[in-house]
């Protein structure tokens, strides 16, 4: 009973971890968002984009989790650099949603335009996806420096709980288009999701540095 207690205690943050990182970096105003959000709009391949996005955003977590870990091994020095790096690069995207909590935007994706064929759409999620350098700096840099450093046997955890949070994400946006639409189309409603991000992404910039250098 206090193995699985001590097992638990340690699956929850590292899954927790994953999840609110990845919702951190993937919630945002952008291309690939706003692509999933049109396809939801005109009710088109909507279950096919969602696995397309998230099948992608999953593997190259794993991709990045488990490679950098191997990476790593047991260099100290390049973890903690890492640690430094990726700690910084959060506190500046938390402050970059900070700031843009005090600006007004919105996403209006276009919901006119014949239905395409299933193949083409997928390729157009595909160049979403896959052609945006930041998909590879918030996946396989960021998430897999940070996901290398948990115990071997957490990693699993944080990767699922990484990727739980892709697949959350853009099912709320393909299947919950018709109801988040309205929502989104609110300059308010960025302006709280920013200003819940950027305080997400300064204290997991603070755990990160303790965990690093503190524990």
């Amino acid at each position: 009973m206090t193995y699985l207690i001590s097992s638990f205690s340690g699956i929850a943050p590292a899954f927790t971890q994953g999840l609110l990182l990845s919702l951190g970096l993937i919630v945002a105003i952008g291309a690939q968002n706003a692509f999933v959000l049109r396809q939801g709009l005109r009710r088109e391949y909507v279950a096919s984009i969602v696995l397309f996005c998230a099948m992608a955003d999953a593997l190259l977590i794993a991709a990045g989790v488990f490679g950098m870990a191997q990476a790593l091994g047991e260099r100290p020095m390049i973890t903690k650099a890492l640690s430094l790096a990726g700690a910084a690069f959060l506190a500046t995207y938390g402050w970059q949603a900070l700031r843009r909590a005090q600006q007004s935007h919105q996403l209006r994706p276009a919901e006119s335009g014949a239905q395409g064929k299933l193949a083409a759409v997928i390729l157009q999620a595909a160049g979403f996806t896959l052609l945006n350098p930041h998909v590879y700096l918030d996946t396989v840099l960021l998430l897999g420096s940070i996901g290398a450093q948990q115990a071997p046997a957490l990693r699993p955890w944080f990767v699922t709980g990484a990727c739980c949070a892709s697949l959350l994400w853009f099912s709320m946006l393909g299947f919950g288009a018709r109801w988040l639409a309205p929502w989104f189309a609110r300059p308010k409603a960025w302006q709280i999701l920013d200003g819940l991000i950027g305080v997400t992404m300064w204290l997991l910039a603070i755990l990160l540095l303790r965990h690093t250098f503190f524990v």
